[in-house]
Order: C-alpha cells, then structure tokens, then sequence
C-alpha cells in the first residue's frame, strides 16, 4: 500500500531522507529521491524519477514533470512549472579532480513566480528567470531572463513576450497588449526590454483546489 501521511502522498518507491521539508497536499511519485535539506512547499507535485538534492527550495504549486534532477542552489518561487527531463547545473567550471562542493561553491539559480520551462531544455546555474518568463523546449538558457520574456534556442535568446496565462503577446503601436484568456492588460517598456501587466490582474489566475 502506499505510504501516506495528513498532509502529503509519496508513492512507495519514494525516497524521503529524514529532516526534508514537504508541505501539504504535495504528491511525490514513483523512483523519486528527496533528500534532507531539501524544502518542498504545499500543492507541489513531483513527477517520477524526481531528483531534490540538499539546498533546494520549491514553493507553493511547483509541478515537476518526470525525470528532472533539481541540484543545490535551485530556487522556485510559486507556481512554476518544470517540463519533462528539465536539466539544471549548480558549478560553472566543474573537473571531476577538484572538489567543488558545498556552501560557497554551488551557484543560485533563481526562478520567479510563474517560471515556465520546457521539456529538455537546460538551465545554466547562476541565471535569474523573472516572472512568468517562458523557456521553449530544447533551449539553452545561459543569461538571466526577464520577466514575461519568451525564449527559445540554443543559446536562449529572446523572442517575445508572454502572457501569465501563457499566450505570446501581440503589442500595438502604443506599446499595450492583452492576453486573448484572461482579458489582463500588459504594457512594452519604450525601449522594448520590459513589459509589465497594468494593475494586478494576475489575481485572476485559478485558485488552487485542495
């Protein structure tokens, strides 16, 4: 039978090492491994063959599709949604002959409220993705992302802007956008690197069940 408790499920091939964080309602499933300094936050779900390694933090609602492997220095805000076979690194310079492990040695990686990555792209530690930024599948993120931004490719490079509903926004010659779900409002910098939603529409985002 499953192993469960109150507050989350993990199936029973899952490996909890004593002193993990989980919160309520999260799922982990088949052949995943969390280990002990990891902090998993409420309504997070774990796909299988999940890898959580000590230093990582996942918020509310992260969803962790099969096969990703969060090393060291990882952190997700809310919301963020990790596609299949997603790869992540915590050294820049690693040689297999010189320890490079532990605190001062792994690099943040930093991902923001509503971060979505596609299936196996691949995201270079040390890089900043800002809210709701979109990376497409396959690409190679090696600078920081803004947020909203849309990129794809090998290296990453940007190629729009999208909504937080996740539609590519189309901006009129007033520099202003709006997504075709939600009816929320957003706006282009007039340098064309930013774009911000007008008022705080993101609230209209579903709600989580439990």
């Amino acid at each position: 039978m499953p192993h469960a408790t109150p507050d989350y499920y993990a199936h029973p091939t899952a490996i909890l090492d004593e002193g993990c964080q989980i919160g309520r309602g999260s799922r982990i499933w088949h052949f995943c491994h969390v280990c002990a300094g990891a902090d998993i936050g409420e309504d997070c779900n774990l796909g299988q063959n999940v890898f959580v390694a000590d230093g990582v933090t996942l918020g509310r609602n992260v969803k962790v599709q099969n096969n990703v492997s969060l090393y060291g220095g990882v952190v997700c805000e809310d919301d963020v949604f990790l596609g299949p076979s997603v790869v992540f690194t915590n050294v820049k310079n690693p040689r297999s002959a010189v320890p490079r492990k532990g605190p001062g040695q792994y690099q943040t990686t930093y991902l923001e409220q509503g971060v979505t990555i596609g299936a196996n792209a691949t995201i270079v530690c040390g890089t900043r993705l800002g809210r709701y930024a979109f990376v497409g599948a396959g690409s190679v993120v090696t600078h920081d992302v803004p947020a909203y931004a849309l990129v794809y490719g090998t290296p990453a490079r940007p190629q729009g802007w999208m909504s937080a509903y996740g539609h590519r926004l189309t901006f009129d010659q007033h520099g202003h956008a709006t997504c075709p779900e939600s009816a929320e409002k957003y706006e282009l910098s007039p340098d064309g690197r930013a774009v911000r939603p007008l008022g705080h529409t993101t609230n209209k985002l579903p709600k989580i069940s439990n």
